[in-house]
């Protein structure tokens, strides 16, 4: 009964999808879904840009095991993000005409730099898209028993089909729908839950000394830990495609501002419920706690039984999960299409574009799939997505809108500067986090460059 009303949602889902596909006549529409998204939807879409299978299964596994200050990086690093974005990013970037975020690097520093960071950016999506089809084929395995594997290429082609054929105006309307079973089905969870336990009161009573501690202990390693916790999502995922295809589908600069904003908010709100059902599950189950955590929510819904409970829940979080890939599919096919073939191609017209996009969603859903298929930690995968785009891309944007002196050789400098130096930390460690050292050599590469080579001529 459980696996039919999954299947009649899934379907439902890509119903959905589909008829969104009537919106979508140009490259624009598949891409920023026309510009038109009202600040409810445009802050909907934000939230989900990355609740799914980090925050859902991912966080409450690891705040179950280690408490408050194991959760830095999501959720509390990913609603930094959107805070700054809305702060810094959403009204530069909105005014200019871009369908692309590498659209700008090629606008401020050159078509060398747009080709590189486009291969990075679509490098650093496949760990986060492969993350997503993992907890599907989590949830799949839970309610019918099917293997991992399958579950990752059932999930890749239903996810697949609606992005393929909505774009992004699919995105957000599955977006706006799915925030609402979310909330729905994660608040009646958690007061079931809140019920069991006994209150807040009892539940603080019986969890583990410093287990809701939010600062490191005062010593160096720990306080780099914790840098690290905080910049991976906040500062990492501020140069990515579906944030600021998220950021331009609003229908006003003021618009993107305030929805980047509410979103933060949302997303603050609503992550601190599967973090909550997931203490109260260690109180009142730790024998749930022993093997994969991951399926720690998983566990309890089955363990409590109940068709509407499993129903409700279920359907939160494939809503979470699908709207997270969703996004993430659209916005690597998006940037290989528009900024490493297209250049390539001048002669394609507007049809062309959005026909060799769509081919994009394939390759990258089928791409990322088989890297699912290889590694099945959702949380390391995510991690080191978030990284990637930290070390190489985040430099060069903030410094292309706030620093006139940076110019094409700092950004090159910048983007291989960063990434030799993480890959280096993480083969030979420094007993500090890889990512810091990155980031470091990304700010001196922009600085020292741009700086001595202010007329480099590099294009």
């Amino acid at each position: 009964m459980l696996a039919s009303f999954v299947f009649l949602y899934l379907l439902l889902t890509l119903g959905i999808g589909l008829w969104s596909s009537r919106q979508v006549h140009t490259s624009q529409d598949f891409v920023l879904a026309g510009g038109k998204m009202p600040l409810l939807i445009a802050a909907s879409a934000l939230f989900a840009t990355w609740f799914g299978s980090e925050t859902v299964l991912g966080a409450s596994s690891e705040f179950a095991e280690g408490g408050l200050f194991r959760v830095i990086e999501d959720p509390f690093g990913a609603a930094l993000c959107l805070f700054l974005v809305g702060m810094f990013y959403a009204r530069p970037l909105y005014r200019m005409p871009l369908l692309t975020l590498n659209d700008y690097y090629r606008q401020r520093f050159g078509s060398r730099v747009e080709t590189v960071s486009s291969i990075f950016m679509i490098l650093s999506y496949l760990g986060w898209i492969a993350a997503q089809l993992v907890a599907m084929a989590l949830i799949f395995q839970i309610i019918t028993g099917l293997p991992i594997g399958v579950g990752i290429l059932l999930g890749m082609g239903i996810v697949m089909i609606y992005t393929y054929f909505g774009g992004m105006w699919a995105v957000a309307i599955t977006d706006f729908i799915q925030t609402l079973v979310i909330l729905g089905g994660l608040l009646y969870f958690a007061g079931l839950m809140h019920q069991e336990v006994g209150g807040f009161q009892a539940l603080l009573g019986q969890s583990p000394p410093g287990f809701f501690r939010f600062f490191p202990e005062s010593n160096w390693e720990a306080g780099m830990e914790y840098l690290a916790a905080w910049i991976t999502i906040g500062l990492g995922s501020i140069p990515q495609q579906d944030i600021f295809q998220r950021v331009k589908s609003g229908r006003s600069e003021q618009t993107a501002v305030r929805a980047s904003y509410l979103s933060s908010a949302m997303y603050l709100l609503i992550a601190a419920i599967p973090l909550y059902i997931a203490l109260c599950g260690r109180v009142l189950y730790p024998e749930l706690m022993q093997g994969d955590s991951q399926q720690l929510l998983l566990r309890l819904v089955s363990l409590k039984g109940g068709m509407v409970l499993q129903v409700c829940f279920m359907g939160a979080l494939l809503s979470a999960i699908l709207s997270t890939t969703s996004g993430a599919i659209l916005a690597p096919a998006t940037v290989f299409a528009e900024n490493i073939l297209r250049p390539r191609f001048p002669h394609w017209d507007d049809r062309k574009l959005l026909a060799v996009m769509r081919l994009s969603v394939l390759g990258v859903s089928i791409v990322a799939a088989a890297l699912a298929l290889r590694k099945s930690n959702i949380y390391d995968l995510v991690a080191e997505s978030s990284s990637l785009s930290l070390v190489s891309l985040f430099v060069p944007l903030t410094a292309g809108l706030y620093w006139k002196p940076a110019n094409a050789a700092g950004a090159m400098a910048s983007i291989g500067g960063g990434m030799c130096a993480w890959l280096l930390c993480e083969w030979f460690p420094m007993g500090v986090p890889s990512l810091i050292p990155g980031l470091l050599a990304s700010i001196l590469g922009m600085i020292g460059f741009s700086v001595f080579y202010p007329k480099s001529g590099l294009k």
